[in-house]
């Protein structure tokens, strides 16, 4: 009977000391985004809900805008204003270019005249002359009118910009996240005063997951991007599934092997990070342990 107890006994013992079955292990990550406020103000509303599915650029609340709105109302009169100040050019010149119409057609009329011997050079000289000056004053007009035009033409401009830009804050006002995935914290409620930069929720895309593994520099030998490996989720007891996953990443860079992550190479130090997306079907958490199998 010792005997069947001593070879039990070593049995055990080997079995305790025997390489782990999975090649790496690591954590379940997801891209997550602090959305931020990009306004100062009260919240008006912030109908989200930790664990609610959001979709990218999908408005979830607003921050108070009704001074923005007012300023953006004074300067669309003003601009109004000043371009309808502009001057008609056309109207303006109008009496100017008439008056040269009809001397030009004097001006026929007396060299038609000079040559029957009717008028003489110097009707015809002052009628040219005359001319001459209107042409001065319709230049002189025109530059002067075109100046003006211009002027307001630049105000208008400037005061344009500045509505853009009140549109640009207006916009900022309203709570956006820049992916679509699942709430994971929300840090404010309505009623409360934002600021710049104030964290407003968490969001983390949990459809598109991934596992940070931790590999020795033997392993990376034998895996390059885009290759498929298996992925074992550990719920803890007997509760494990396995997933299908393709390494999109792996680190540069060495670093030591975090304290919670064990390798096949128990002796290794610095270790590999790679990444492996995995398609979530629901089950799989952010933190959930994981472990490769090459």
């Amino acid at each position: 009977m010792k005997q069947i107890a001593y070879i039990t006994l070593a049995l055990f013992t080997l079995s305790c000391g025997s390489e782990p079955e999975y090649d790496a292990q690591g954590t379940f990550e997801a891209t997550e985004v602090i959305v931020s406020s990009e306004a100062n103000g009260r919240i008006m509303d912030f109908v989200i809900e930790e664990g609610m599915d959001i979709a990218g650029g999908e408005c979830l609340g607003t921050i108070d805008s009704m001074q923005l709105h007012l300023q953006r109302e004074q300067l669309m009169a003003q601009q109004a204003a000043l371009l309808a100040s502009r001057p008609d050019v056309n109207m303006q010149v109008s009496s100017l270019r008439e008056q040269i119409a009809k001397q030009r057609s004097e001006l026929r009329r007396v060299e038609s005249m000079l040559k029957d011997g009717a008028a003489t050079q110097k009707q015809y000289d002052d009628i040219e002359a005359q001319i001459k000056v209107l042409e001065g004053q319709l230049n002189a007009t025109l530059s002067t009118l075109d100046k003006n035009t211009a002027t307001i033409n630049n105000n208008a401009a400037a005061l344009e910009a500045q509505i853009a830009s009140l549109d640009d804050l207006i916009a900022k006002c309203r709570i956006v996240s820049p992916i679509s995935g699942t709430v994971l914290v929300k840090y404010a409620e309505a009623g409360e005063l934002a600021t710049v930069g104030k964290p407003l929720m968490k969001v983390a895309d949990l459809n598109n997951i991934y596992l940070r593994a931790y590999f020795t520099s033997e392993q990376l030998a034998n895996i390059t991007l885009g290759d498929k490996v298996k992925i074992v989720a550990n719920f803890g007891g007997d509760e494990r599934y396995d997933y299908e996953g393709e390494i999109v990443w792996i680190a540069s860079e060495s670093e030591f092997t975090p304290k919670n992550i064990q390798t096949n190479d128990s002796r290794s130090n610095l270790v590999y990070a790679v990444k492996i997306a995995v398609k979530n079907d629901g089950r799989l958490k952010i933190g959930l342990a994981g472990e490769v199998i090459l």
